[in-house]
């Protein structure tokens, strides 16, 4: 009989961040205080809190950025059109 194991993601990209820590860089701009970042080395995203703090990203902190995200987008585009058509006038 064969011994099964679990799927275990070993990887020493993950043994180099438990030792030394994450090495997080910039990934997307959610709003002008809000960003997402992700490990240059195991690939692990997170974003900032509300006090500006790093944390793991969840699967709901991802839905509540992706939302943030879409109302300022809409934001930054109602102030661009507001803003030109100021200056035609």
């Amino acid at each position: 009989m064969k011994k099964s194991t679990p799927n275990s993601s070993f990887s020493f990209s993950k043994m180099y961040c438990s030792l030394f820590g994450h090495h997080f860089v910039l990934s997307k701009n959610v709003t002008h205080h809000i960003k997402e970042y992700t490990c240059a080395h195991c690939k692990e995203q997170a974003t900032t809190n509300s006090r500006g703090r790093l944390e793991i990203m969840t699967p709901k902190l991802k839905e509540i950025n992706d939302a943030l995200a879409s109302v300022h987008a809409k934001k930054i585009a109602r102030n661009n059109t507001k803003n030109s058509f100021q200056a035609a006038s």
